[in-house]
């Protein structure tokens, strides 16, 4: 008989998580120093770490809430965002500080390693519930060193810093683990899993990390453009995209309702597509892209995910795809409309919509491609990931005393 329980995490995950910290060490003893902070630069110092300590709450505190909506998964929701985050903050550190000072070897400032950190979480929410901790540690480390060098590529082609991270963030990091929960996808599955499902306590939880997301989101937005208005257009687009995704929550459902999902993922639509944004707007043009974006985010998580499952047999477990890449390209397109829209050469228009839809292409590009060498490594047997009846489940990698049968 087959057993009940995924294989031991003994031969994998203390192996594989000790020896990338022996590395990691090993190379931030080579190649990282931090920088010093003289007297001359102490406001400079606290207004850097009340941007790190806001990301540091949407990363750890968020996403790791957020993560806890299904019944029987809310350890490991937590749990591994944690480990995953610990981890990829070190990578994305090390790379970011290699990449762009090879020679003063100064640390790029822990925000951008949190916001690749970020990315990663994003990705992990396509396959929550169905990887083991080992898996979703070279996800992560994957995701990183992909978005980390697309950055660099584009930066290289380029040769200017006018693309936006914050929307290579969510669309790179939604596409990435989309991908690469397709080629990861089990046939022999169910359509629809016996325990990926929520109670009124793990939807409470959620809720919470949605709410702390909601109120840490403008530092995000404003962490990347540097601009007060970026930061007040976040705020009224989050405010309208609250309020739309409950409105459209009760349209959509046949008992006339407000569905809890809807609302925890559509609530943050405004903000994503505002963060892909570099124009400076009048609160009602940020006001109106985050309806919009709650319109398509809500109508995602009700039609297209299990659209997606059916017809595509992909399974977006968090719905990211509605969540980020579906807003942040809007809002990519919509920065794009604006530029245009004041600019008044026909000639640097054309150039300039060239120039973004470029960029959108070669983010989109390897994401997908990059997601998709990632499915096929975590598909090697030599992971050992847990059974289908045991998908969604804390029994398979945590212990729980209660539960224990003794002989």
């Amino acid at each position: 008989m087959a057993p009940h329980y995924a294989p031991s995490l003994w031969a994998r995950l203390p192996a594989m998580a000790l020896m990338l910290e022996i590395i990691f060490i090993v190379l931030f003893a080579f190649f990282v120093e931090t920088e010093e902070f003289k007297k001359t630069k102490n406001q400079e110092f606290l207004y850097l770490y009340a941007n790190f300590q806001d990301v540091h709450v949407i990363v750890f505190l968020g996403f790791g809430f957020m993560s806890m909506f299904l019944v029987r998964y809310g350890f490991s929701g937590t749990g591994f965002g944690l480990l995953v985050a610990a981890m990829v903050v070190q990578w994305a550190t090390f790379i970011n500080a290699f990449l762009s000072s090879f020679h003063s070897r100064k640390i790029c400032f822990l925000v951008n390693a949190e916001l690749c950190a970020a990315s990663a979480l994003v990705a992990m929410g396509a396959v929550h519930g169905k990887t083991n901790p080992a898996q979703l540690l070279l996800l992560g480390l994957l995701e990183v060193t992909g978005l980390v060098v697309n950055q660099g590529l584009i930066k290289k082609l380029f040769k200017n810093d006018t693309f936006n991270t914050t929307m290579q963030l969510h669309v790179f990091g939604a596409l990435f683990g989309v991908m690469t929960s397709w080629v990861l996808y089990r046939s022999e599955a169910e359509p629809r899993h016996e325990k990926e499902k929520f109670d009124s306590k793990t939807g409470l939880f959620s809720t919470l990390g949605m709410l702390l997301l909601w109120m840490f989101w403008p530092s995000i937005n404003f962490v990347e453009a540097q601009e007060i208005r970026i930061m007040y257009s976040t705020y009224l687009s989050l405010a309208v995209s609250a309020v739309t995704a409950m409105a459209l929550s009760v349209l959509l459902s046949p008992k006339g309702k407000i569905n809890l999902v809807h609302v925890q993922g559509a609530a943050l639509a405004g903000g994503v597509a505002i963060g892909a944004i570099r124009t400076v707007l009048d609160p009602w043009v940020a006001m109106v892209i985050g309806m919009c974006a709650t319109l398509l985010s809500t109508l995602g998580f009700r039609y297209m995910k299990d659209h997606m499952l059916f017809a595509f047999e992909c399974h977006d477990t968090c719905g990211v795809l509605s969540v980020h890449a579906i807003p942040g390209i809007l809002g990519w397109f919509a920065d794009l409309f604006l530029q245009l829209v004041n600019t008044d050469d026909a000639t640097i228009a054309i150039r300039f919509a060239v120039h973004y839809i470029c960029i959108l292409l070669i983010s989109v590009s390897m994401s997908l491609v990059t997601g998709t060498i990632t499915g096929f490594l975590l598909k090697l047997k030599f992971w050992k990931p847990q059974q289908d009846r045991k998908c969604f489940d804390d029994q398979a990698f945590w212990e729980f005393p209660h539960l224990a049968v003794h002989n």
